[in-house]
């Protein structure tokens, strides 16, 4: 909940999920100790490829094996990235990246 779209996510998960029964697989533990498992709608949707095709999720390839990285919606990471950045109070990466992007459109005006 503390991440960027952090609700958005919940809320997500909560539309998709309210009155089903969900099935989860665990698949590993994580170096915190937390469950990592593989949940599954009824209709045998994948609850990880809707949350990333939502853009609402990354691929996390050291669980997933890569499996969802061509779902991700073009730029995604970047996004997810400076928004956990502002969230965070690290203004400065969000600053350097907005200055950059205005050099690089003063730049492909010239």
């Amino acid at each position: 909940m503390n991440n960027p779209y952090g609700k958005r996510a919940k809320w997500a998960l909560v539309n998709l999920c309210k009155g089903q029964a969900i099935r989860a697989e665990v698949t590993a533990i994580d170096d915190h100790g937390r469950t990592v498992a593989k949940c599954t709608l009824p209709d045998g949707r994948d609850l990880s490829t809707e949350l990333v095709k939502q853009g609402l999720a990354i691929d996390w390839p050291k669980f997933s094996g890569g499996i969802y990285k061509d779902l991700e919606p073009e730029g995604l990471r970047k996004k997810l990235w400076l928004a956990d950045a502002r969230q965070k109070g690290r203004r400065h990466v969000w600053d350097q990246y907005e200055a950059r992007k205005a050099n690089t459109k003063a730049n492909t005006q010239e």
